[in-house]
This record gives structure tokens, sequence and C-alpha cells, in this order.
């Protein structure tokens, strides 16, 4: 399901090469910074899945790099500090750090408490629905583990549908939901058309749905 993208903001040139070696070869795709201002540019980027941040840096702190970036963003935060003191773990902690490893530390244990995180950031976007999950954190689904490709629009569509589980839906609903609310470039027939589409793409018998139930003259509901 796509490779997971980790960002390093380290200016100890030697234990950032290290990691991003070692990272590489796990499978992981790095990015490697060594100060506060291009650490900051790098998650305002996106796209960055989890960030190794040291405490201490050549511009400023590791403290007032995630004091920011929680103003606008939930990125997963470990950082890596030479201070071992309680005080610190604290302020970090409260600040929104994920996790906290002091200097010199094990890089077994800090793959496992980034793999720990990376499986709790993952599972919280993704949203199972029997044999379909739907991976939001890149806007992918799988039907038995295999990708099915669907447009932007399908895609939007049948996460309203399944994020209303059980929930009949009409068609006005779904037409101000996923389309323009004033109507001026759809008719009568955009939602059952794209309805159709869908259930080609995920339903074993569109003749038959088993998710993407019509209820007549109301709309559609998504059966779970």
């Amino acid at each position: 399901m796509g490779k997971y993208k980790i960002l390093i903001v380290e200016d100890d040139s030697d234990l950032r090469e290290g990691l991003s070696f070692s990272f590489s070869s796990d499978g992981y795709d790095v990015l490697e910074t060594e100060t506060k201002k291009e650490g900051l540019q790098e998650i305002k980027k996106g796209g960055c899945d989890l960030v190794l941040l040291d405490c201490n840096l050549p511009d400023g702190t590791g403290f007032e790099l995630c004091k920011e970036v929680r103003s606008y963003s939930n990125i997963p935060i470990i950082m890596l500090t030479a201070r071992d003191t309680e005080l610190d773990e604290i302020k970090a902690l409260e600040l929104g750090v994920n996790d906290y490893l002091s200097k010199p530390f094990s890089l077994g244990v800090l793959k496992a408490r980034m793999k720990r995180i990376l499986q709790e950031k993952s599972e919280s976007t993704k949203i199972i629905s029997g044999e379909l999950s739907i991976d939001q954190s890149v806007c992918k689904v799988y039907k038995r583990d295999e990708e099915i490709s669907l447009s932007k629009l399908e895609y939007r569509l049948l996460l309203y549908l399944v994020e209303n589980k059980n929930h009949i839906l009409s068609k006005e609903q779904i037409l101000e939901k996923i389309w323009d609310s004033d109507g001026k470039y759809v008719d009568n027939n955009t939602v059952s058309v794209n309805i159709s589409r869908l259930r080609t793409k995920i339903e074993d018998d569109i003749s038959k749905p088993k998710w993407i139930q019509t209820v007549h003259g109301i709309g559609y509901i998504w059966k779970e």
C-alpha cells in the first residue's frame, strides 16, 4: 500500500546519514534536513508520514518546531535528544510529541517505535467494510487486498456512502455533497449514472448489489 515517507530533522550529519541509509534499506522513502527552517518547509509541503526530530537545531529547538507544527498538523513526531531529563521529556510530550528517545539510543528500539506509530496512523485512516478497505491516507480502495481503480469523484461518492452506512441517502443529499449544490452541471441522472459506475467496480454481481442498494423513490443505502 505504498512506501512510508520519513523526514529526518537532525544537524548531526553522521547520525542523519546513518539513519537515512538504514531506513532506506528497510524500504522507507527518506528526506533529510538539518535546520528547523528546512524541517518546517518540508512538513508544510505535506506527504511525510513521520518526523524524526532532533531537540537541538542550529536555528532553534525541536520544541519550537513541534509547537508550530501542532498548530496545523497531527503528523507523528519522534523526538531525539541528548538531553536526558524528566522535565524535557514532559515538555516534549505536552507539546504533542508521539515518542521521545534519549541519545545514545538503540536503532532497533527506534525502528520498533516507528513501526508502531505508523501502524496506528494507518489504522486510524482506514475504513473496513466487509471485503472492502478504504485507505484515506492515500485515497485508495482495496477489495480482497486488490486495489480498485476509482476516479476522484467515484472515491468521494464511495466514501460518503460508507461513512453513512445503513442510512438512506437521498439523491438530493448526494448531489449536494458530491457535486455543486446549485446543480449547474448536473442533471437528474447524474447520481444514478455514477452509482451504476461505482457498482460495476466494487460489486460482485451488479444485478444483485450487496453494498450499494437502491431505496426506490428515495435514494441509496450502503448496507453492512
